[in-house]
């Protein structure tokens, strides 16, 4: 598939959707990047009743990596794969820390790099 017919897709597509949204429940970036990192092999479901629980009592950077990792496994129990997912998630949280001044970068480099 050629460029063009890459954009024509992707024009027709925003035209369709020109707002899209998410399942997730989320009230910032931060919360966002949370949720989705959990919602790999998992549904937008049990993902909100997990950050439901979480995000009141941790919902930065600091408080979710205050919480550990073993804290953090306690909220998120009823996702799959918890265990590696807490461990992403924490450690994603230093990153924002000691990397990104506790902000969710902008760009897409960044968030891969992530």
């Amino acid at each position: 598939m050629n460029k063009a017919k890459r954009l024509e897709i992707l024009t027709r597509l925003r035209d369709a959707n020109p707002h899209p949204t998410t399942e997730l429940n989320f009230s910032s970036p931060f919360e966002l990047l949370v949720a989705v990192t959990l919602s790999a092999q998992a549904t937008d479901v049990s993902v909100n009743k997990a950050t439901d629980k979480l995000f009141p009592v941790a919902n930065t950077p600091e408080a979710i990596y205050a919480l550990g990792v073993d804290g953090l496994k306690d909220y998120i129990k009823t996702i799959g794969l918890f265990n590696s997912k807490a461990q992403n998630v924490h450690k994603l949280c230093q990153i924002l820390i000691e990397q990104h001044n506790s902000e969710v970068p902008e760009s897409r480099e960044a968030l891969e790099a992530l």
